[in-house]
């Protein structure tokens, strides 16, 4: 970046230029029209003194707004983190004539997000559509989305519920808790209350929006033009509404399984609403959502066998995958490598005998099918408005959540290289209705976002994988701190005595150990890294971090006194208390 100074003699000259220069109109919704005070800056492809060239590429502002681009520019977000977000005119304005500000199709996280916030800034009319489709195995639930009724909420429940199994059983003992060791688990009961915690969610949402102005229609949409949908209720009733601009955020489908009988196959949608226990249950896909299943309903102690076509956990780092790995065979978890089903077939009442592409059998109670997500649509028409879509999974291709129909955007795991994570799809639906409704430019920031995955040995993580850095850095620009060690509640247990916790940060040595990724092995893991987001987005380094004061004697500890790199060939291993 190169600046370019234009500078005039008096403040009036420059008024009068910036003021009567004849590019008003094409500077009308930049805040610096009416906020003067020099600098007034924009970018350029040249270093041209006139702002209507062509090679002007966007306006950034005057002094308040020149300051706070500078501020983000030299931070460490980079230049994704600022400029660049102009979206494409989409044609709204106040006086549209249509039914709604905004409709948001899809009640899940992001959409509720969304449509709150567009009423907080200012939107005068917005509904949210949502129309739960029963999974081909039949299951239904309420307002929410995926997190709420599917996904995260049951989900860590039932790992809640696998680790209080697992410290009865295995650590209870040596704690001198002998009495403590309970009888049989009972799925129904652990159904039940989770099931109707979800109730209680699906009512809150439903008053939530009540209580922010926002309508919510129970109907299924599908476009007819780009201002109008179709919208259908469960008795079959067709309407139309219209809207200036239009929220995609209907979330994604599990993939089924292509196989001869694979109708005899439950997703991650019914898993968690089964009225009796799974039995033996075979999990079929090394997804994240298959391992945090198997872990919990092993956990419970069911028998579990997962299927894996090729590796654990693709996209995150390998050595934590492989770790995780072994630590479910460990406990009692059953993998079946290299292989997928062939064909599924029913036999006796409650059996599943499963053909395996090595030609093995094997007889289950409930084969659960977790291989994939794509966007759930199919049925909204996209076609219809120009919407352009990836053809293999659905998703919506964007820029800035803007779709390729200007007034009609998209958030969440409908989006094309969107995290599919229920708090960037909040974020992402927030930010985007600060700017279609309150003035705002900011762009959501996807980067470095920190995860947990929640298999039986918790896994969090932010930023890069130690192959992706080495890929992307170069192997001999980085130098990764790793350890291994034992989580001071495990120290007791005989059944723990195979069992350690890990972690690694990758730092780039090339610009001031400046940290690239952080990865944690070990108890209550999400709880840990939380606050290494925050960190990473503010561009910590190593010296940061062991610089840090730890909070002992506590896991979390691990990370702030890491010393040992992998180039040393050092012994990882913790010591001491």
């Amino acid at each position: 970046m190169k600046v370019v100074e234009h500078s005039f003699s008096t403040r009036e000259t420059y008024r009068a230029w910036l003021i009567d220069g004849g590019f008003r109109d094409q500077v009308k919704d930049i805040r610096a029209v009416t906020h003067t005070s020099s600098p007034f800056v924009w970018i350029a492809n040249s270093p041209s003194k006139d702002p209507m060239s062509e090679d002007v590429t966007e306006f950034v502002g005057g002094h308040d707004d020149t300051m706070s681009f500078m501020r983000a520019f030299c931070g460490p977000g980079g230049t994704d983190a600022v400029g660049g977000c102009v979206m494409v005119e989409d044609g709204y304005g106040a006086g549209h004539g249509y039914d709604y500000d905004l409709v948001v199709i899809g009640g899940g996280s992001g959409g509720l997000a969304a449509s709150k916030a567009a009423v907080a800034a200012g939107a005068k009319k917005v509904a949210v559509l949502d129309f739960v489709k029963a999974s081909p195995a039949g299951t239904t639930w309420g307002l929410g989305g995926t997190c709420v009724n599917v996904g995260c909420i049951p989900k860590k429940l039932m790992h809640n519920a696998a680790l209080i199994n697992e410290g009865i059983h295995a650590d209870s003992a040596a704690f001198g808790l002998k009495d403590a060791v309970a009888g049989t688990h009972s799925w129904e009961d652990m159904r039940t209350n989770i099931q109707q915690y979800i109730r209680g969610l699906n009512f809150k949402y439903r008053v939530n929006l009540r209580e922010n102005d926002v309508s919510y229609l129970n109907k299924l949409a599908k476009f007819k033009d780009n201002h109008t949908i179709l919208a259908t209720n469960k008795k079959g009733v067709t309407e139309e509404i219209t809207a200036a601009r239009f929220l995609v955020a209907v979330g994604g489908r599990p993939t089924a399984l292509d196989c001869e009988g694979g109708e005899l196959a439950v997703s991650s949608d019914d898993i968690f609403a089964m009225e009796k226990s799974p039995g033996k249950t075979l999990c079929v896909g090394a997804s994240y959502i298959s391992l945090e299943c198997g872990g919990f309903l092993a956990g419970i102690g069911l028998d579990v066998t997962i299927a894996v076509r090729s590796i654990l956990l693709r996209g995150f780092d390998r050595e934590c995958a492989d770790l995780i790995g072994d630590y479910m065979k460990s406990n009692s978890i059953k993998f079946r490598k290299e292989v997928v089903p062939t064909k599924l077939e029913k036999v006796n009442d409650d059996e599943i005998l499963v053909t395996f592409s090595d030609d093995t059998q094997e007889t289950f109670n409930t084969v659960l099918v977790a291989i994939g997500r794509s966007a759930d649509t199919k049925s909204l028409g996209l076609d219809t408005v120009g919407v352009k879509f990836n053809e293999k999974n659905g998703k919506i291709i964007t820029k800035f959540e803007q779709s390729s129909c200007p007034n009609i955007y998209a958030v969440g795991d409908v989006m094309e290289g969107c995290p599919e994570l229920t708090p960037v799809a909040i974020q992402a639906g927030t930010v985007l209705a600060e700017r279609l409704f309150g003035g705002s430019s900011k762009p959501m920031d996807y980067k470095n976002i920190c995860t947990t995955v929640f298999t039986p040995i918790e896994y969090g993580t932010v930023g890069y994988g130690e192959e992706e850095a080495k890929e992307e850095f170069g192997e001999k620009n980085i130098e990764v701190y790793h350890k291994t060690f034992k989580p001071l509640e495990w120290s007791l247990s005989d059944a723990r005595s195979n069992s350690n916790g890990f972690t690694k940060v990758i730092v780039d040595k090339m610009n001031n150990d400046k940290v690239l990724g952080i990865h944690f092995l070990g108890p209550s893991a999400g709880e840990v890294m939380q606050g290494y987001s925050t960190a990473m987005k503010k561009g910590i380094t190593m010296k940061d971090i062991q610089e840090t004061v730890g909070i002992h004697p506590t896991s979390a500890e691990e990370i702030a006194t890491l010393s040992v790199t992998k180039s040393s060939g050092k012994d990882a291993a913790a010591g001491g208390c």
